[in-house]
């Protein structure tokens, strides 16, 4: 909670009105007894009314100094505690918008939804706790502790077992209950995968007839947290019921011993009175901060979670030391390549060395796992090469600034993504400035412009939510729009024509030459007869290159390739 703190400055001033309204709040409390005590000692005993009149209006300005600053009090705390929770969520969201893949491997997806949910809830209502009792709870303790005294000295002893009794019940609940708070947000995140999973995956689940096992999944990470949750809550719902107990017995000692010192004379029946609310005050104060102290540990626990994302550092980082990069058409070049994943015992790429110039295609083929999407995402600094070093127009790509090198490259993932809008709002994804006819340019090459123009709406029909309502070889192909209304010198294809026919791949292709005549082009590609026409072939085996040129001579040189071939071709 503490590393958090930080984000309480912008609220400096409303956080110091909170504290200097609960104290006020909290000194009037403390004086309203001891008025009681009077009316009742010199107003009733001896019949004064103008007495009883004033003081009773005292109270009455008392109790509206107390009302007015607790509403206060509650509106700045709530004011600066949002402000504090959207102000963490907002660098949260910064933070992982700026993580490599990497970072995405080392937390998972489910754990930051819920670190940027649930955690930050969490510390939003510690702060509220905070903001709202910290000054009140010792105020009111010590105040109170230091009126009852003032009235009678006698029964101190009677406050101090009380404190001390109560102190341990609350603390034994505490102990109890705190470790269970710590566990429920791991919990929480467990829940989170498996919901996502099911929810991203129900056609899979669906087709392989997998829902009961999913269910039984979902079951199994519900009924632990709920068995987690109800451990913990079983001690709170204890704590309540032990405390009203608890403050009924307190008063009832107090008026028992005070009944007798009222009866030889030593207290006042005012002064009995007086004694019993101060030692409610003290009684709550101290209910008040052992409160704190259960609650504090879940949000500290959240907290840390929090800051792991805030500390986590992007391992790719723009390089401030280096002159504004070369421009030009330079093309592409590795030198001796090599990439580990994290925590890899092998290499997932090793002494790669190519070239891949203006107006050609490069197309990268090889088995499952050779490593060809883990090349072609190196070139966009998704990760940074271990070894060796990425060229483009004759300037590493570390010493470019990241939003300038992706300036320059058109990329089309594997798995193809739409966001939520319209079909315009994704194509202007790729350049905001797009005009109509650019996109419809774009659509035309990409084979997509029959289906769109045949959707109500045309280029602004609706998408849905990942693009749902289309099949997969549309998104590809509107993936494929996407990157060409960027017209960027660098276009990646990771596999993208793998949905479509071969007909609309063979025409999209042809199609696509016209459009790149001036760029360099990257496929990844399972079929061979999406790449025989490539410029420069790149055999991929286990991270190496075992063979590269063009088709004829793969042919001749490289078996593997020959294999491929062979497999699907005949």
């Amino acid at each position: 909670m503490l590393k958090l703190l930080r984000y309480l400055k912008p609220y400096k001033w409303q956080t110091l009105l909170v504290f200097l309204m609960t104290a006020m709040q909290s000194l009037s409390q403390l004086y309203l007894p001891t008025l009681m005590s009077d009316i009742v000692n010199k107003g009733v005993v001896g019949r004064s009314v103008p007495l009883i009149m004033q003081t009773g209006l005292v109270m009455l300005g008392f109790s509206l100094i107390v009302g007015l600053c607790t509403v206060l009090v509650r509106l700045f705390a709530i004011k600066s505690a949002t402000g504090f929770a959207r102000d963490i969520r907002r660098d949260v969201f910064k933070s992982v918008e700026s993580y490599s893949l990497s970072e995405f491997d080392n937390i998972s997806t489910a754990s930051l939804i819920t670190r940027s949910t649930n955690d930050i809830t969490q510390v939003q209502n510690a702060m509220t706790m905070v903001l709202t009792m910290l000054v009140s709870a010792p105020i009111m303790c010590a105040g109170g502790v230091i009126m009852a005294l003032g009235k009678n000295a006698g029964l101190s002893w009677l406050i101090t077992v009380l404190i001390v009794l109560l102190s341990a019940l609350v603390l034994l609940i505490a102990i109890k209950v705190v470790p269970f708070f710590k566990s429920l947000q791991k919990k929480i995140d467990r829940i989170n995968l498996v919901l996502r999973e099911r929810l991203t995956g129900i056609r899979v689940i669906r087709a392989f007839n997998k829902t009961e096992y999913e269910q039984k999944r979902f079951n199994e990470a519900n009924k632990d947290l709920t068995d987690t949750s109800i451990s913990a809550f079983r001690w709170m719902g204890a704590l309540m019921p032990s405390i009203l107990m608890f403050l009924n017995l307190a008063t009832a000692a107090v008026i028992w011993f005070g009944g007798l010192r009222v009866n030889r004379g030593d207290m006042q029946v005012g002064d009995l009175m007086a004694f019993q609310q101060y030692v409610m005050q003290v009684m709550f104060a101290v209910i008040t901060a052992s409160m704190m102290i259960v609650m504090l540990p879940r949000a500290s626990a959240s907290a840390a979670r929090i800051v792991e994302v805030l500390r986590q550092k992007p391992t790719v980082l723009d390089n401030t030391d280096i002159a504004p990069a070369a421009s030009g058409h330079g093309g592409v070049e590795f030198e001796n390549v090599g990439f580990y994943y994290n925590g890899a015992l092998a290499p997932a790429l090793l002494d790669i060395t190519l070239k891949a110039r203006p107006g050609q295609i490069t197309a990268i083929i090889g088995g499952t796992g050779a490593g060809k999407s883990t090349l072609v995402k190196l070139i966009s600094r998704f990760y940074d090469v271990t070894e060796g070093r990425i060229l483009i127009n004759g300037v590493d790509v570390r010493d470019y600034p990241q939003a300038d090198l992706r300036k320059k490259i058109g990329y089309v993932p594997q798995k193809a993504s739409l966001v939520s809008g319209s079909v315009a709002d994704n194509l202007r994804f790729g350049r905001a400035d797009a005009t109509e006819s650019e996109m419809e340019n774009a659509l035309e090459t990409a084979q997509a412009s029959d289906f769109v123009s045949a959707l109500q709406g045309g280029v602004y029909a609706n998408v849905s939510q990942d693009g749902s309502n289309f099949s997969g070889g549309q998104k590809q192909r509107l993936s494929i729009a996407r990157a060409l209304v960027r017209r960027p010198q660098i276009y990646i294809f990771d596999d993208s024509f793998s949905a479509l026919d071969y007909k609309t791949d063979l025409l999209l292709r042809q199609a696509l030459l016209k459009q790149i005549e001036q760029a360099v082009v990257f496929i990844v590609a399972q079929r061979v007869s999406t790449i025989l026409n490539a410029d420069n072939i790149i055999v991929l085996d286990r991270g190496r290159i075992i063979g590269q040129g063009k088709h004829q001579s793969l042919m001749e040189s490289c078996a593997t390739y020959r294999e491929i071939v062979s497999s699907q071709l005949g």
